[in-house]
């Protein structure tokens, strides 16, 4: 720039008293033409580069700018978030007992009622993952020859969630989203939660390939929670024990323990011989069945557990209830156990007639159902031709994704998925902390897309740079302050940290028509109600986003 202010008193002389012939010689100067030219020529290139100058100068003043813009309403949006907004307190809430709809589903056209029993039509109190965990690790200890210390190991509540997925390979316990990458806190080995750096260490990305998909093993049913606990366990003593382990034999043993605990009959003996401890009476369910036995609907009973079992529960549960006479075997059409779904699904193996009485199997064909009677094994082929009851007229409730309701959503039938947590995770987001935490996320969220839109990676300042870090802050904080309202672990069942759909989301998606918290929700509905699927919703129906907008009106009334 000096250099070409030094160039401008000989431009002026040039205009003032310069004279030349066409044979080219400067008489004052004697410079050629060339040579002017190529002085000219100069005069031009620095003025381009002035230019650049000028224009890069005010980029960097418009970068400043929008810096500063968005600093400014940083600023504001804190000194919003020191007290709840009155519009977010005035926010309808979610009703936690509601009916959810993924797609439509008229109940007027639904005549048959399938039921399974475990969490299902049975409700068990938090003692019962207790029960399935000790018994579980005593049996690896026993049987598997597990070292004698693992005895001393307690189920924790507060670890585990629904929906995780078990690396094989990498001992790796994984919350996933929606479209299957590793949720940035959702990993664990054994009790360790491992950090971004080591989860990209391990699988090179956060995101899960096909072939890395392979190697994992989904936790969905309600099981899942001792289960994921337990692995967890036998990992983190292998780690600190100093002890070379292969994962998928830790996986393989937890879920054989498990397997026996529920196949042996130990867990069923466990609960029947203290019902109190484990089993939650519901005479809400009494009515539901009834309600539904006075409508002319159908119902059956589809479980894999033992006539017995089932027969002790229903009896304890539905025992205090009002007007309760005779047996519950008389609300249901059709009562089948030991079904072995999901291979009830996709097998041809024959129903058998069990005899309560003498606890055998009887030999005859079985081409008919009959009321009180009990029916072992069987499949869905053979279910279908006896009852002749068509596809979509039946729904099923169950609330394992898998085992309950790929393979009747996959025959026709309509399904309804019953996720007992769904309750306490919709009244934790009907709290006004968590919708506030929420909001700021949002707000925090739009602020660093904004920061990042507006500013060329190659102009990134000092400024920028601070106030990127302030915000990646702040949105941490919110983020991590809804997590811990569900689980300290791994957050919600239904959402990652960020409000996306988790991995057991999609599944949800997939299999179930509606979901609930228990079946006797439907007391709420007429069977002649059409259910549909909010047409405006981008995430689950029960979760409500809350919008940013609700901080506009403090934001700008703070803005200097």
């Amino acid at each position: 720039m000096a250099s070409f202010r030094r160039l401008l008193p000989l431009c002026s002389s040039l205009r003032q008293g310069t004279r030349f012939s066409f044979s080219g010689v400067y008489e004052r100067f004697g410079a050629n033409v060339c040579g002017y030219s190529k002085f000219t020529s100069s005069v031009h290139t620095v003025s381009k580069f002035e230019e650049k100058i000028k224009r890069a100068e005010a980029d960097a003043s418009e970068d400043n700018d929008d810096i500063d813009n968005i600093r400014r309403e940083f600023d504001a949006a804190k000194r919003s978030f020191l007290e709840i907004p009155e519009a977010l307190k005035a926010m309808p809430k979610t009703n936690p007992e509601g009916i959810y709809v993924n797609r439509g589903l008229r109940l007027d056209l639904i005549q048959v009622y399938g039921f399974d029993y475990d969490f299902t039509l049975a409700h068990y109190s938090a003692n019962l993952q207790s029960l399935i965990y000790d018994l579980a690790k005593e049996h690896m200890v026993k049987e598997f020859k597990y070292p004698e210390v693992c005895m001393s190991f307690k189920y924790d509540p507060s670890f585990p969630i629904r929906g995780l997925y078990y690396d094989r390979e990498h001992g790796c316990l994984l919350k996933l989203d929606f479209f299957g990458s590793i949720e940035e806190e959702g990993c664990f080995y054994g009790r360790h939660q491992l950090s971004e750096e080591e989860i990209v260490e391990i699988y090179g990305t956060r995101h899960i390939g096909r072939d890395q998909a392979r190697r994992l093993v989904g936790l969905m049913d309600f099981f899942c929670f001792s289960e994921a606990c337990l692995i967890a366990d036998m990992v983190q003593y292998f780690v600190d024990a100093k002890l070379e382990f292969d994962a998928c034999y830790i996986y393989e043993d937890v879920n054989n323990a498990i397997q026996h605990v529920h196949q042996s009959g130990l867990m069923h003996r466990g609960i029947l011989s203290d019902p109190h401890r484990y089993l939650v009476k519901n005479g809400q369910l009494l009515r539901f069945l009834r309600m539904l036995k006075e409508k002319g609907k159908k119902l059956f009973l589809l479980t894999n557990s033992p006539y017995y079992f089932v027969d002790g529960g229903m009896q304890f549960m539905l025992e205090d209830s009002t007007g309760n006479s005779g047996s519950w075997k008389e609300l249901f059409d059709v009562v089948i156990a030991k079904a072995n779904k999901p291979g009830f699904y996709t097998s041809e193996h024959p129903f058998r007639c069990y005899d309560t009485e003498k606890d055998t199997l009887a030999f005859t064909k079985v081409d008919t159902f009959l009321k009180n009677k009990i029916y072992y094994h069987g499949s869905l082929k053979s279910f279908l031709q006896i009852t002749k009851w068509k596809g979509p007229e039946v729904i099923y409730f169950g609330d394992h994704l898998f085992s309950d309701l790929r393979g009747p959503s996959k025959a026709g039938w309509r399904t309804a998925a019953i996720i007992h947590e769904l309750e306490d995770e919709i009244r934790i987001q009907n709290e006004d902390r968590y919708r506030f935490e929420q909001a700021k996320f949002h707000i925090l969220q739009e602020l660093l897309g904004r920061l990042h839109a507006v500013i060329p990676s190659s102009k990134r300042s000092e400024a920028y740079k601070l106030l990127m870090g302030e915000l990646n802050e702040e949105r941490q904080k919110a983020r991590s302050m809804m997590k811990r309202m569900f689980n300290t672990s791994f957050g919600a069942t239904f959402l990652t940290d960020k409000g996306q759909e988790s991995a057991f989301a999609y599944h949800i998606h997939q299999y179930a028509d509606v979901y609930t918290s228990k079946p006797e929700n439907f007391l709420f509905f007429s069977p002649e109600t059409w259910l549909h699927a909010p047409c405006d919703i981008k995430i689950m129906p029960h979760h409500v986003k809350i919008p940013s907008s609700l901080f506009k009106t403090s934001r700008c009334s703070s803005m200097p």
